[in-house]
């Protein structure tokens, strides 16, 4: 036999205007989903049940209803900090993105020297890429060269096969 529901979920909106506010937000999945639980939970479902209906485990239910509890529909919008400031200012950034663009066959090893050496900010070849794909730059293997390849080796070819 099932457990009786320990903390009840107090109404905040109506159906009615939960319905409206999950139709109004289709495109933000996290609130939607969300929204969805408190549904759930409006038609009688247990925490569990919800949970299991919206895909998420059941410490994370407890926890969103408990935010809706407090804070009703704000509480359910996603907090993000934005993470840590950048080391670079923005100046910084503009002066690097123009010293890549002198060259086109940087290596990401290259890339951190030159911040390190230039800004004497260090940064992990992850976050290397990450400030390069922000520049609109792309990464890729570079193609290696045969050293022993004469300058007019296509011309040879061609030559050799008529």
């Amino acid at each position: 036999m099932a457990r009786p529901e320990q903390i009840p979920i107090e109404r905040h909106l109506s159906s009615e205007e939960l319905l409206k506010h999950i139709k109004s937000l289709e495109k933000d999945t996290r609130v939607l989903q969300r929204l969805y639980f408190i549904k759930h939970r409006y038609e009688g479902a247990s925490v569990n049940e919800a949970a299991k209906l919206v895909g998420i485990s059941k410490q994370v239910a407890y926890q969103w209803q408990e935010r809706w509890n407090q804070d009703g529909y704000k509480g359910l919008i996603p907090r993000f900090s934005g993470g840590c400031p950048s080391k670079l200012t923005d100046y910084q950034k503009e002066e690097l993105k123009n010293m890549l663009h002198k060259r086109d066959d940087w290596s990401t090893k290259e890339v951190r020297e030159l911040i390190y050496n230039e800004f004497k900010v260090q940064y992990t070849i992850k976050q290397i890429l990450v400030i390069l794909k922000k520049f609109g730059m792309h990464h890729a293997k570079p193609y290696t060269h045969d050293h022993r390849r004469p300058e007019d080796a296509e011309d040879r070819l061609k030559k050799t096969y008529r």
